[in-house]
């Protein structure tokens, strides 16, 4: 990892500029300087990735929630494979490596987070065991009633076309049901979506490892970061109108 990936992971209320291009559209920063807020809303991105592309599209959503004005905390649960199937795979292991400075998620930053977006490669159409077994040591805090209207996003990546990429995001909204939080896709709110025809959440296709993200596949990453902060921020300058 570079220097600018360990600051932009490491600390909530970092704002770095992207090292990918993904331009705004016309009036968003117009927009976020007008929009005042006590303080910018916390954003958690927590993730798995095997081989990369989870990873890469972590980076754009965590983009598009802070172009949004959120406080981005980038954070990846802790690897549970057994190390001989690890090192059984070339790029398994060398992303392993790559990323070990990115801090692994923990119940602090799930706690603390206004906004919990989540991704995971697909396992068999559901989540990887690594993400769902962080999710399963969630219930203290389910049972304080601590995830009662945190938005929540989710994103994902597979070996091959479709893959499994709509019923593991959907996999991830049940548990957002269980939760009480509140589901805020992607939808087909921007250009980019109409390309990656996903209107569940970010994804991308692999071909099992051997390609990276595309530039859509990014931008639909960064649409999905954005609007969830962006549906928060709205949802929370209700919430002090009202008084709730």
């Amino acid at each position: 990892m570079t220097d600018e990936d360990l600051r932009r992971t490491t600390y909530y209320g970092d704002r770095p500029t992207s090292s990918q291009p993904r331009p705004e559209r016309a009036g968003e920063r117009a927009d976020r300087r007008s929009e005042s807020a006590p303080e910018p809303l916390k954003v958690a991105v927590i993730y798995y990735s095997a081989t990369g592309s989870v990873h890469e599209l972590a980076q754009s959503v965590a983009q598009g929630a802070r172009d949004a004005g959120g406080s981005v905390r980038v954070v990846r649960v802790r690897e549970t494979a057994p190390p001989e199937a690890i090192e059984a795979n070339a790029q398994w292991r060398a992303h392993l490596r790559d990323t070990h400075a990115v801090p692994i998620a923990s119940l602090g930053d799930v706690e603390a987070a206004d906004v919990l977006v989540l991704g995971s490669p697909t396992r068999f159409g559901h989540v990887s065991s690594q993400l769902q077994a962080f999710i399963d040591t969630w219930g203290p805090l389910w049972g304080d009633n601590a995830f009662a209207d945190k938005v929540f996003a989710a994103f994902t990546s597979s070996a091959t076309r479709h893959g499994g990429q709509e019923t593991t995001l959907m996999s991830i909204y049940t548990t957002v049901c269980h939760l009480g939080g509140i589901i805020v896709p992607p939808g087909y709110t921007d250009p980019a979506q109409f390309a990656t025809g996903n209107p569940y959440g970010a994804s991308s296709t692999s071909d099992n490892g051997q390609r990276p993200p595309t530039e859509e596949d990014l931008r639909g990453a960064w649409v999905t970061g954005h609007r969830a902060v962006r549906v928060a921020r709205e949802l929370a300058a209700g919430r002090r109108v009202l008084g709730a």
